[in-house]
């Protein structure tokens, strides 16, 4: 299994975490402490635009001021969010289906980067924080072993520059016979027991 294969389960881990939140489970805390649910879904869906805009090495647009709110779900009802997150991880899978949007340099959220890295990177946040809003809006997340094993090794390549930026936590200790999905989340300061 390929890059854009992992990119695409990816995304689908992300789309049925937002999918499972409903409005009712939205401001409800999520592992990751300075987020609810809400925040989280929001944080979530932007990210799957971010993402086919770098794989389509397209900018932002000028007139967003915040990452808070994903523009596509700003001022739409909260029952809508679903399907529309779900036409935005489409459109991102379908980018990065694309071997060429591995390839070279593109920018995300402005900043210049490799399209590998990035591809790596947001193949390894659909599915933290896929796991993150699920495990707390009480759904589960379906991660192949392949999957779990991609989303590691994204997480070990970027886990000293995400301590130093405070986006990761430190690593979480495990026992020897963990899971891979457990060990990419623990890498990334995640406790794979944590619960409301």
């Amino acid at each position: 299994m390929d890059h854009p294969d992992h990119m695409s389960q990816a995304v689908d881990v992300a789309v049925g975490a937002i999918r499972g939140a409903g409005p009712a489970r939205l401001d409800v805390p999520t592992p990751c402490a300075e987020f609810t649910a809400r925040k989280l879904l929001h944080h979530l869906a932007f990210g799957l635009l971010l993402a086919q805009l770098s794989a389509e090495r397209r900018g932002t647009d000028p007139s967003w001021t915040s990452y808070d709110i994903a523009p596509y779900l700003d001022g739409v009802p909260e029952e809508q969010w679903a399907e529309l997150a779900a036409a935005q991880g489409a459109a991102t899978a379908r980018a990065w289906a694309d071997p060429a949007a591995w390839e070279g340099e593109t920018t995300f959220g402005g900043s210049p980067m490799p399209a590998a890295a990035v591809g790596s990177m947001m193949t390894s946040e659909f599915v933290l924080h896929g796991w993150d809003l699920a495990t707390a809006t009480g759904g589960t997340v379906d991660v192949s072993e392949g999957l779990a094993a991609t989303a590691l090794e994204g997480v070990q390549a970027i886990a000293q520059m995400g301590r130093d930026g405070g986006w990761f936590g430190a690593e979480v200790a495990l026992p020897a016979d963990a899971s891979t999905l457990d060990r990419a989340l623990a890498a990334s300061g995640r406790d794979p027991r944590w619960t409301a």
